[in-house]
């Protein structure tokens, strides 16, 4: 058995803002096994500053995991702790050098283009008359569940948004979800919440910055709707901790993204601690091309989650991987019919 693996830069159709900053390109690394005649192939979506494994040695250990792929996915995955992109692309190119067809890796009628996923429609910060346009795109396009990042612009802005979606579709018709990728400082949070609140809207994604476990816990407590813990679980690799982190926030929902948090084992250990006690979870993407996409969509098909995921990302770049993916009225499905173009 041999392991390769190389870089791609993945291109913004524009410039896409979150309270962190604008990204023009988002680097990946695709994993490839070989053993015989079977190929397996895998992504490792590393996001810049966000990622806990975006470190200087970060190639150093792609290529050790090339060097030892005979140690198996199991040991590798163990070894891969402090990588959660490396670990999920371990995880997806083993998967991939077993299955008939190495795109197809968790087969279920997703894969077979009988059943489709509802997704939210992503709306990036940007000037008022962009986002506004987003979200006219969005809802003429199907989406009933819109997701808009906040925190870059002013507030008072952001509001109307919020607002002219409001005065146009209500609760029933338009489910509405915020980002917030932690803007708003703990002494102001909570009235921010109050504002939010008068927009119906179904919940808050990481309204301060992870690691306020206790104002976090504050907020949870007292928020007048109901909020989701994302960047919050990053780094976060031990079941022990795990556990301690959800039974201190009591947070209403969890936010999972793979490739941030151990793939689709670390995942899953996230799903069972959260239903546990009674917290609701959805999957999202993290800006992979369409190979990680692809895999992740398929994971997530076969939790059998109702809840409009996150996985509307793979129409962002413009030299994104042709695959069988496709977004059609709020769902993600996969069209078997469709051929990938994917060489490595």
């Amino acid at each position: 058995m041999q392991a390769d693996y190389k870089k791609y830069i993945l291109n913004f159709k524009r410039p896409s803002g979150t309270s962190r900053g604008v990204l023009t390109t988002k680097e990946t690394w695709f994993l490839k096994i070989t053993d015989g005649d079977k190929v397996g192939y895998g992504e490792c979506g590393i996001l810049r500053s966000l990622s806990i494994d975006d470190r200087p040695d970060y190639e150093e250990k792609l290529q050790w995991v090339c060097n030892n792929i005979n140690l198996g996915e199991t040991m590798l995955w163990e070894e891969l702790k402090e990588f959660p992109s490396i670990q999920i692309g371990v995880e997806m190119a083993f998967r991939s050098l077993k299955a008939k067809n190495p795109f197809e890796i968790f087969p279920s009628e997703f894969t077979d283009g009988k059943a489709a996923i509802p997704i939210n429609g992503l709306i990036w910060m940007g000037e008022k008359s962009f986002m506004k346009s987003q979200i006219q795109e969005k809802i003429e396009a199907g989406f009933d569940c819109i997701k808009m990042k906040i925190g870059a612009i002013d507030f008072e802005t952001e509001l109307e948004l919020l607002k002219y979606i409001r005065t146009e579709f209500s609760s029933e018709e338009i489910e509405l979800r915020v980002d917030a990728n932690g803007a708003f400082k703990p002494t102001e949070a909570l009235e921010k919440l109050k504002r939010l609140s008068e927009y119906q809207l179904h919940s808050i994604e990481q309204p301060i910055k992870q690691g306020q476990w206790e104002q976090m816990r504050g907020l949870c407590e007292r928020t007048p709707l109901p909020i989701a813990l994302d960047e919050e679980l990053i780094g976060v690799f031990d079941v022990t901790k795990k556990k301690e982190l959800l039974q201190t926030i009591k947070s209403q929902y969890i936010i999972l993204k793979p490739s941030l948090i151990g793939g689709f084992k670390g995942t899953q250990e996230w799903i069972e601690l959260a239903e546990e006690q009674h917290i609701g979870w959805w999957i999202t993407s993290a800006l992979e091309s369409n190979v990680g996409l692809s895999a992740i969509s398929q994971f997530t098909y076969t939790k059998y989650s109702k809840m409009p995921q996150g996985l509307g990302t793979g129409s962002l770049y413009t030299n994104n991987i042709e695959s069988p993916l496709e977004v059609a009225k709020g769902n993600i499905q996969y069209n078997p019919a469709k051929s990938w173009e994917f060489n490595f």
